[in-house]
């Protein structure tokens, strides 16, 4: 009976001795640590061209495709033609033949007026050379020769006037027939004018020397001035990346500060470095609707072209951009700290137990901590101790299997 009692009470006291809690732990050690601002951005070509239609008229359809290269001033990027005239209901085409017949008789009203100023000027020239005979031989007044002479110049200004009328109806009847001019008319005259071959065809060259971005107006069609129709960039020489930043990060951001390119499509990060932080910020809504200010920052790509090969214009990329680093700090992973009041502290497993040691901690990248004061290398933390754990509590480091 005896014995019965002791291995209960043996078994009552193993079940409630306190056993060690398993947590996980880190190691407190020295090495390189750097903040940084983690996001998404995209690249875009810094002076992109939008090449407008410079006057209103029909746009032959464009040959040129998005990634061809250009030459400025010497690739002809599109072709157009002046636009075409209405089409004329009956009404304006009967009005129009009216006009051209007024014209036509104005016209013959004026040949028969410089018929009229020619003989009259004739006349009056064999009268001018008849009253200078006169007067030579002494049979004639001065004022008779002055008169002849007078006669001559008018007429002679009136057959000049008769010649000038001629060249103005043949200009009204030349704006008569042109408004007979319909839509009809116009494709006939211009046939060959769809390959772009007519005098009138109007060439559009690139205003860069670069690659074709998009085309926005590809098939044939009737454009008003201003239209955009491709967009042309160098995307070799001047490519950047945009990225919008939180306004609270982009005070840490200055010009200058170094950049890692991640996750953009190659194997390997591309180096950058911070252009310019725009001083102006607008309101953008997160994809779950929560209201942020953002900030505009360019970075300029400080390695070869050849290493970014492939990035084109709007691809999208993340950035790491180092707002501070150091290549020796003490460094402890930031989820073994935990606030106690307005301090940080830790938990040291030192003999089998923890201990909680207060630390001074500077900056902190999420991953990581630096550690001022209050830990030294080698020594190993607590990783995310649990509320319950207490100062001297037994700990057992916890097995992954």
């Amino acid at each position: 009976m005896l014995s019965v009692v002791i291995v209960l009470l043996l078994g009552l006291g193993y079940a409630f001795w306190p056993r060690a809690v398993l947590v996980d732990t880190g190691l407190v050690q020295r090495g390189p640590m750097r903040v940084t601002i983690d996001e998404e951005a995209k690249t875009r070509v810094r002076d992109a061209y939008v090449v407008s239609a410079p006057v209103a008229g029909r746009l032959l359809r464009v040959s040129v495709e998005p990634g061809d290269t250009v030459q400025q001033g010497q690739s002809t990027i599109a072709r157009m033609l002046p636009v075409n005239p209405p089409a004329l209901d009956i009404r304006s085409r009967e009005e129009g033949k009216a006009l051209v017949s007024s014209a036509e008789a104005s016209l013959w009203m004026a040949q028969a007026e410089l018929d009229k100023s020619l003989a009259d000027r004739d006349l009056a020239a064999e009268a001018l050379r008849r009253a200078r005979s006169l007067r030579s031989e002494g049979l004639l007044s001065q004022a008779s020769l002055d008169e002849a002479q007078r006669n001559y110049s008018a007429a002679d200004a009136a057959l000049r006037g008769a010649r000038s009328a001629i060249s103005q109806r043949e200009a009204e009847l030349a704006t008569a027939r042109a408004r007979l001019i319909s839509f009809s008319n116009s494709l006939v005259a211009g046939a060959d004018e769809a390959t772009g071959d007519a005098a009138q065809t109007i060439p559009i060259n690139a205003p860069v020397t670069g690659q074709v971005l998009r085309v926005m107006q590809e098939s044939e069609t009737i454009v008003p001035a201003g239209t955009p129709l491709i967009e042309v960039g160098d995307i070799t020489n001047d490519l950047e990346i945009l990225v919008e930043l939180l306004s609270t990060d982009a005070v840490r951001v200055s010009p200058g500060d170094r950049v890692s390119i991640v996750k953009w499509g190659g194997e390997e990060e591309i180096n950058g470095v911070v252009e310019r932080v725009e001083p102006w910020g607008f309101t953008k809504y997160s994809a779950l609707g929560v209201e942020e200010q953002r900030v505009n920052a360019l970075i300029q790509f400080t390695d070869p072209v050849e290493r970014r090969a492939g990035l084109g214009h709007g691809y999208r990329v993340e950035v790491r951009i180092v707002v501070w680093e150091t290549g020796d700090a003490l460094i402890v992973p930031s989820s073994a700290l935990f606030r106690e009041a307005d301090s940080w502290s830790v938990f040291v497993v030192e003999g089998g137990r923890v201990r909680r040691v207060p630390v001074e901690a500077g900056h902190n990248n999420g991953l990581q901590a630096e550690i001022l004061e209050g830990l030294v290398e080698g020594q190993q933390v607590v990783l995310y101790p649990a509320p319950s754990l207490e100062d001297g509590r037994r700990v057992a480091r916890r097995s992954v299997r």
